[in-house]
């Protein structure tokens, strides 16, 4: 038993051994967070543009029915030559009409549901649900319409990815090209 109380003694002396080497070393970790942290904070605004929440500027859209949505452009703009990001908020109660872009649009809803559908024929019974996450690719000179029916409960935000400038074509220009439902 002699034997297996020294190597008892030397397995907690090894414990608290390491436990103090341990201490020593992770003692220095919080300065070496906090000074990465401080370097982190210095960013070159020419190098890496942050554009919080609070401060993106939305507009009402021109010549639409009011509240009926907002815009916020993050990137290059719908009528500059290049590529663009831009955020669209969609109240509950429209849509848009049939139609169709020069180029592709690539689109993700970041909240609310997008309700979409293909085709020239507008009815917003075949609409089909985009819960936010979802992923809509609309393909070049295809018509199309979506929007945010009447029922829900909050407006649908999505970021709207393309080359511009934005073409836009509607399939029967006589009709209206914002629908209220």
């Amino acid at each position: 038993m002699h034997l297996v109380d020294e190597v008892f003694a030397g397995l907690v002396a090894c414990r608290d051994a390491c436990a103090t080497r341990r201490q020593l070393l992770l003692a220095p970790l919080p300065l070496a967070v906090l000074a990465t942290a401080a370097q982190a904070s210095k960013i070159n605004p020419s190098e890496t543009a942050i554009t919080l929440p609070n401060e993106i500027s939305w507009v009402a859209w021109s010549g639409l029915p009011p509240h009926s949505g907002e815009m916020a452009t993050l990137y290059g703009g719908l009528d500059k030559p290049g590529p663009y990001l831009v955020l669209m908020k969609w109240y509950p109660g429209y849509m848009s009409a049939p139609h169709s872009y020069a180029t592709d649009r690539l689109s993700l809803v970041l909240s609310g549901t997008w309700w979409v559908n293909s085709g020239a024929d507008f009815d917003p019974d075949a609409t089909v649900p985009v819960p936010a996450g979802g992923f809509i690719r609309r393909v070049a000179r295809t018509p199309h319409y979506d929007g945010v029916k009447k029922s829900s409960e909050v407006p649908a935000v999505i970021a709207l990815f393309g080359i511009a400038p934005v073409e836009l074509q509607l399939v029967d220009p006589i009709k209206p090209a914002w629908r209220r439902l």
